[in-house]
């Protein structure tokens, strides 16, 4: 038996060999290119108080997304207000004038789904998934939630400790100093440039406060509500008319525009004996409005937004002074960025902006082969793709829209226009706005090790 047993497990261990080298021998057949996008139809309507509705029919499985998003959040805070949103939205999601935090959350989990509120730079969202059945019982929770806010005195503090514990932690990661230092650079007094408040501050909030928050920026003119998914349309837009028609019009959109600026600084804070530096590199960009922003997301992920990015080939791959290198187009209300993001050996510094801005200029003087720009094309509209595979992914990319002011073109035609770009619109775009001398450039590690290794690049850099 123990004989047979032997022979049998060496065939098998033979026929994987041989199955394996036969593999490698093969060409595996070439993946085929992401269709364009074709958006679902929609169903808007505004109600008179000036809250919009979308409705969306979307895949086949029995549940509906649904999304109240109001255009407020971090942008509206004043400089002494900084996570002043943050707060409200805790306290919003705490319960309604009728039903407290677990009440809310049990009714709905009786429907198959849970609720969440969070805020972000432009916006608070409160969101829910249940089963369509129960789409226009969510619905008049949610306008529950936003309308009736109890904002209970007694859990202000708990809230205020744990929003001051997780500034402690942010505040701790190199990354987040570097982030923090870049963008109050960039965006000097505008509230896309403050990041994180003080302890101080945070115990300055009181309920007065938040409540005048809310006032003041919530409201059915801020106000859309997507529901996304495979429900009851007329019963759910007949929920949405009855639950939000009576709410207060509140005050217009109004996000004031930031200007970033080229500053051309570099900042180094301090961490003494630290074994890694975090580099952020960065200048203003295009925003999401203007003709040329596939191409420069495009360009983005073959510089070093992708995993086979030049950048990343580059610092990590064959150099190996980082882990996990990446560059970003960061998009705001008018306003956009390009960084760089990387954590390099402390020793290596200087030898990786080196590199990083002999990648830029290679760029810039010559343009990506067919091949390699396909494959970046590939990754493109392969990721747009996946994003539009749920409903809340839908949502997503209608609210981007929404935001930035665009027709449903940029959807459908977006996987048309990642193939239009041509290996000189790459080049062309890291002419453009790629300049590495106008960047602006925060590390984060040791100051004694960096000074000189940013020296010796500086000179390095005038020397070309």
């Amino acid at each position: 038996m123990i004989a047979i047993k032997k022979y049998i497990l060496a065939t098998l261990l033979a026929t994987f060999i041989l199955s394996g080298s036969h593999a490698q021998k093969q060409t595996p057949p070439e993946g085929g290119k992401p269709q364009d996008f074709k958006l679902p139809e929609k169903e808007i309507k505004k109600l008179d108080n000036g809250l919009t509705a979308t409705l969306v029919q979307y895949g086949l499985i029995p549940k509906v997304n649904i999304n109240v998003i109001i255009k407020t959040g971090n942008i509206h805070e004043g400089a002494k207000e900084i996570w002043l949103a943050d707060l409200t939205a805790d306290l919003v999601g705490e319960g309604t004038t009728s039903m407290d935090f677990k009440t809310i959350a049990a009714k709905v989990a009786a429907m198959g789904g849970e609720v969440n509120v969070s805020t972000g730079p432009n916006q608070t969202t409160i969101s829910g998934s249940v089963l369509s059945e129960f789409g226009p019982d969510l619905v008049k929770i949610l306008a529950d939630i936003v309308m009736n806010p109890s904002f209970p005195s007694t859990e202000i503090d708990r809230l205020k400790n744990d929003l001051k514990r997780q500034l402690t932690v942010q505040k701790s990661v190199p990354q987040s100093q570097a982030l923090e230092k870049f963008r109050s650079l960039v965006y000097k007094d505008h509230s896309y440039g403050r990041i994180f408040p003080t302890a101080e501050m945070l115990d300055s909030y009181t309920i007065e406060k938040v409540k005048a928050f809310y006032e003041n920026n919530f409201g059915a003119r801020r106000t859309v509500v997507y529901a996304v998914g495979k429900f009851d349309e007329a019963s759910v837009s007949e929920a949405i008319e009855k639950a939000f028609g009576s709410w207060k019009e509140g005050p217009e959109v109004n996000y004031p525009v930031a200007t970033a600026g080229q500053t051309n600084e570099v900042a180094i804070i301090d961490r003494p004996n630290a074994p890694q530096t975090t580099i952020m590199l960065g200048l203003p960009a295009l925003d999401p409005s203007k003709p040329d922003w596939v191409p420069l997301g495009v360009t983005n992920s073959l510089l070093g937004g992708s995993f086979g990015s030049r950048i990343t080939s580059n610092i990590r791959e064959d150099k190996g002074y980082t882990y996990s290198p990446r560059s970003v187009v960061y998009a705001g209300y008018k306003t956009a960025l390009w960084y760089e993001q990387a954590d390099v050996t402390a020793e290596h510094t200087g030898a990786a902006l080196q590199e990083i801005a002999k990648e830029i200029k290679r760029l810039q003087t010559e343009p990506p082969t067919e091949k390699e720009l396909e494959g970046i094309q590939n990754y493109e509209a392969g990721v747009f793709v996946l994003q539009n595979s749920t409903p809340q992914g839908i949502i997503s990319q209608l609210n981007f829209i929404d935001f930035h002011g665009l027709d449903d073109s940029y959807l459908t035609d977006r996987v048309k226009n990642i193939y239009n770009v041509t290996p000189e619109k790459v080049k062309e775009m890291a002419q453009e706005y790629f300049q590495y001398e106008d960047m602006t450039l925060v590390l984060v590690g040791d100051k004694k090790l960096l000074q000189q290794q940013i020296k010796t690049h500086e000179q390095t850099l005038k020397a070309k």
